[in-house]
């Protein structure tokens, strides 16, 4: 699906591939690992394989089922990254002569519990991008310095929608009866796409909406958006490009409640301040809504079906943006921090103002 992209400037003509070189990512967990209890933790540096092509290949060595595992976040396979799983310590022993061309045990420890799904504060990516001339390297700093201001739409990234990107349509056709999946995995694998496609689609809708406001006057577009003309009044005074509208459901940031707006002007500038965002519908069952006009919007991308719900942040802030323009390579390293549940590739399409695959 072709997405909004909020940063208003032409694509960027540069080249960027996932590999193990140009594309590193390192996984920082949620707490420090304690040193004693029962779970082995491991510090893997892999390459070319994703978390579970590790797993089985450890699994495989020990002869044990990769259930055995815990792991904080499925990582990407074109890369190279590291990230901590945990087993239980009975086979610390049998590891020590453990080698593969592809994974490096680079530090274990122990901790009391079994690292699971969610357990990761964020990840720090390196990315190389290649043929970037001096007008193209002008172009990718500005966009930082927008990005680092304004932040990024939580976009799902293409990784989510499988190898053809076609995968939320089998969960579609899940949700409405057409379509039997008995493979478990891959049921959940297709409704979680589809999920994800209704975000970002939503998302896109509600960038569009924002740019319209920023780019004409309320007089001219109130109709055609379909909202109050004091409402577009509000939402063009406010200090983000991102406009939040009655009714939203915001969250604290990095982490906390979701709320309600109370005071339109004040929560806008909150927003402003990093301290707090506007969330998305990732649709279901035990989710809250949002209300008034950010209800008649959502309404549009919410389906019935039997998954739980759950709210996502519209926006992020990745943090400790850095570049470093190499200019006799014509190479250009960036260097960011993003919160769990983000994607790399999404803030590289940002940038590059054009879709990845």
């Amino acid at each position: 699906m072709q997405l909004q992209r909020y940063l208003n400037h032409s694509p960027i003509d540069v080249v960027f591939k996932q590999s193990k070189d140009d594309f590193v990512v390192n996984e920082l967990p949620l707490y420090e690992f304690s040193g004693e209890g029962e779970h082995l933790v491991l510090k893997l540096r892999k390459k070319d394989l994703a978390t579970w092509d590790a797993i089985e290949i450890l699994a495989n060595y020990l002869k044990c089922s990769p259930r055995e595992f815990g792991y904080a976040g499925l990582k990407d396979k074109n890369a190279m990254t590291i990230q901590h799983i945990s087993l239980h310590r009975k086979f610390e022993d049998q590891l020590k002569d453990f080698t593969h061309d592809n994974i490096k045990i680079l530090e274990t420890t122990y901790h009391n519990n079994k690292i699971k799904i969610g357990h990761l504060k964020g990840n720090s990516f390196f990315i190389r991008l290649k043929r970037v001339g001096l007008v193209e390297k002008q172009k990718i700093e500005e966009a930082m310095r927008k990005i680092a201001i304004y932040g990024m739409p939580n976009y799902f990234g293409f990784q989510r929608f499988g190898i053809d990107g076609e995968n939320y349509k089998k969960g579609k056709a899940i949700v409405e009866g057409t379509l039997k999946e008995r493979n478990r995995n891959l049921k959940q694998m297709f409704i979680n796409a589809y999920q994800s496609y209704l975000f970002n689609s939503w998302l896109s809708r509600r960038i569009e909406i924002s740019k319209l406001i920023e780019a004409f006057e309320p007089k001219e577009i109130f109709q055609k958006l379909n909202l109050p003309l004091e409402e577009i009044k509000r939402a063009k005074k406010q200090p983000h490009p991102f406009k939040i509208i009655t009714g939203d459901l915001l969250s604290h940031y990095p982490f906390g409640k979701i709320f309600i707006i109370d005071d339109l002007e004040v929560e806008s500038q909150k927003f402003f301040e990093k301290d707090r965002v506007p969330t998305g519908l990732l649709c279901g069952k035990r989710v809250k809504k949002s209300e008034g006009f950010a209800l008649e919007i959502e309404k549009e991308f919410d389906v019935q079906m039997q998954e739980d719900g759950a709210r996502r942040f519209a926006f992020i802030f990745p943090e400790n943006l850095e570049s470093n323009y190499k200019e006799d390579k014509n190479h250009m390293e960036l260097s960011f921090y993003l919160p769990k549940g983000s994607y790399a590739t999404e803030l590289i399409a940002e940038i590059l103002h054009k879709e990845l695959s």
